[in-house]
């Protein structure tokens, strides 16, 4: 793996260096650049089964919602959907590999941050509230299945899972508050760290 790592990790620094100098064209093209080189990982995995596919589902739902976002402002709901989809997919091939436990401590924590994002945001989101309220939720799901399936299993794909999951969760805090709330110098360039790290994370845990 480790060219296409190298490969990945190149192209993704490219996109972070352009998100905190403010490049646009540059993050135009590494963007979708490093997502199709992370599907083209995904696809060379040593076992393609129904996790590894709805893993790559869910990578081309993301490259289809970066692309929306480059469209007019009146587009962006369906650029929430498709991020939606993408971690809809993301948790259940989660689910497909889940061991039924409980550790509660998470869901409590998860809870807690989701409430105090929305308490954050929700006076600036006029008509998307229950849309973003809906995303948050589904985000906040898939970080959850992914740590519950750590905490019960301890394997390092787990951990790579957890990991990754939470990268997501960070990169749409930093987002969101950024978008809706204040506007920080460094948030595009922690939203792209976030973003890719957390994916290939998740894309690294079919090769374990």
């Amino acid at each position: 793996m480790s060219w296409p790592f190298l490969a990945v990790f190149f192209s993704g620094w490219l996109f972070v260096d352009a998100s905190y100098r403010g490049l646009r064209w540059q993050r135009w093209v590494f963007k979708p650049v490093t997502l199709l080189l992370l599907l083209l990982l995904a696809w060379q995995a040593p076992t393609l089964n129904v996790y590894s596919y709805l893993i790559l589902l869910g990578l081309a739902a993301t490259l289809v919602a970066d692309g929306l976002l480059l469209l007019p402002e009146e587009r962006f709901m369906y650029a929430l959907g498709a991020f939606f989809l993408s971690h809809l997919l993301y948790t259940l091939s989660f689910a497909s590999q889940m061991t039924i436990t409980f550790f509660w401590p998470l869901p409590l924590a998860l809870l807690v941050i989701g409430a105090l994002l929305l308490a954050v945001i929700w006076s600036r989101l006029a008509e998307l509230k229950w849309a973003v309220t809906t995303y948050i939720a589904m985000t906040l799901l898939m970080v959850w299945l992914a740590g519950e399936q750590y905490f019960a299993r301890s394997t390092d794909m787990a951990f790579s899972l957890f990991c990754g999951t939470v990268l997501l969760l960070l990169g749409n805090i930093f987002w969101l508050l950024s978008r809706y709330r204040f506007k920080f110098r460094v948030a595009d360039g922690l939203v792209a760290a976030c973003y890719f790290g957390g994916h290939f994370l998740i894309v690294r845990s079919l090769y374990l």
